[in-house]
C-alpha cells in the first residue's frame, strides 16, 4: 500500500535534483557567455509544451506517476544535451 507513494515521492525528488542540474547547467552557459538568444527562446518553448502535455494528461484521465515519468524523461533529455562533450 505504501509503496506507490513512496516510489511516486522518490520519482518526485529525483526529477526536482535532475531539474536543478539542467537549471546550473544552463546559468553556466550563459555565465559563459556561450548561452544563445536560440536557447534562451527554447526554455520558454519547452515550458509551454510541458504544461500543455501535463494538462492534456491530466484532462483524459493520466496518473500523477504519467506525469512524472514525463517530466523525468525530458528534463533527462535536456541535460544529456547541454552537458558539455
Amino acid at each position: 500500500m505504501l509503496e506507490p507513494w513512496m516510489k511516486l515521492t522518490i520519482d518526485t525528488t529525483l526529477l526536482g535534483l535532475e531539474a536543478q542540474s539542467v537549471i546550473g547547467l544552463r546559468l553556466a552557459q550563459i555565465a559563459l557567455g556561450q548561452g544563445t538568444p536560440a536557447e534562451a527562446q527554447l526554455m520558454i518553448t519547452e515550458k509551454m509544451l510541458a504544461f500543455m502535455d501535463a494538462a492534456t494528461t491530466v484532462a483524459t484521465g493520466g496518473s500523477t506517476e504519467a506525469l512524472v515519468e514525463g517530466y523525468r524523461r525530458r528534463v533527462q533529455a535536456k541535460a544529456r544535451r547541454l552537458r558539455p562533450a
